[in-house]
């Protein structure tokens, strides 16, 4: 057995230990109860909001955390078809790498359906007018159109900064129990996904030729702009519909569009670069030149 095919055989162990269900184990037949935050304060940055009052940062916490569950529920489509297009390479060789794929493939989908099932809770509970503006068919197509290289290596980052939002729950006060339960069962699972993902990138990197691995780091680029591009539009509806339900100036308005850009970017674009295993793939893989286009294309959306 191979040292690449043990690690596959660990991380199908690990996904039978912590095999979770998503009604017995995370939703509980519970409901969202808005006495509580939906999104931990220390990503949804709303302690920053000095001006808003603790039931306006409860409920812009609340925003957040349904756009949360659909910019997720709209990621994970993208990388389930990417992680189905691996396993082919496996069907008639390394069958452990191909049960841990299809593993890997199953857990997307029951993600998935956690997030849709959290938003249809929010959605129940919540204000009419909000809008999730992505759409997680085009957004799929479009980063599926980029090098395996660069996919994998989004991948990669959006499965390592799960960690990162599981630790700012477990620190949040407020939290709703359910959505605590949501980023502790997402996490479980999604920890040996970074482990499946990093073991696939290292092996496209080892495959493509420096040319290819250098138009991988420009897609890697067009990728991050284009999750900035998303986030940028739903945090434009998003603080419309906040405003939409308060009283607030034009520059409290304006400040408010800030801060839900600044939480989402470091949502989904921050905690995942600056993390120390992002850093270390991407520095053991790439030329110096390469890291530095990279640092340069994130300079402005790193605060």
């Amino acid at each position: 057995m191979t040292d690449m095919t043990e690690t596959y055989a660990r991380c199908i162990k690990s996904s039978k230990q912590v095999r979770w269900d998503l009604d017995a184990d995370v939703l509980r037949g519970r409901t969202l109860d808005t006495a509580h935050d939906f999104m931990p304060r220390g990503l949804s940055f709303v302690d920053e909001l000095d001006f808003l009052t603790g039931p306006e940062r409860r409920f812009m916490s609340q925003v957040q955390g349904r756009t949360y569950a659909n910019l997720f529920g709209v990621i994970e489509r993208y990388i389930n078809a990417k992680v189905l297009e691996l396993a082919r390479d496996y069907l008639f060789g390394d069958q452990v790498a191909l049960e841990a794929l299809v593993r890997f493939s199953d857990e997307e989908l029951k993600h998935q359906e956690m997030f849709r099932r959290v938003e249809q809770l929010a959605a129940s509970v919540m204000p009419a007018g909000y809008r999730c503006v992505a759409d997680g068919n085009a957004i799929a197509a479009a980063v599926l159109g980029k090098s395996t290289w660069a996919v994998l290596a989004l991948t990669c980052h959006v499965e390592i900064y799960t960690l990162v939002h599981y630790k700012s729950s477990i620190a949040s006060e407020n939290l709703s129990p359910l959505w605590k339960d949501v980023f502790l069962h997402h996490w479980k699972e999604e920890s040996q996904h970074a482990i499946l993902d990093e073991l696939e990138w290292k092996r496209e990197d080892a495959r493509v030729t420096p040319a290819e691995r250098d138009r991988g780091v420009d897609e890697l680029i067009e990728l991050v702009g284009a999750v900035d591009g998303v986030l940028q539009a739903q945090g434009q509806v998003d603080a419309d519909y906040f405003v939409a339900h308060g009283t607030y100036t034009p520059e409290q308005a304006q400040t408010l569009r800030d801060a839900i850009l600044k939480a989402y970017r470091w949502q989904h674009i921050v905690s995942g670069v600056k993390h120390g295993q992002f850093v270390g793939l991407l520095a053991a893989m790439c030329t110096p030149a390469q890291i530095e286009r990279i640092q340069t294309a994130l300079r402005p959306l790193l605060g």
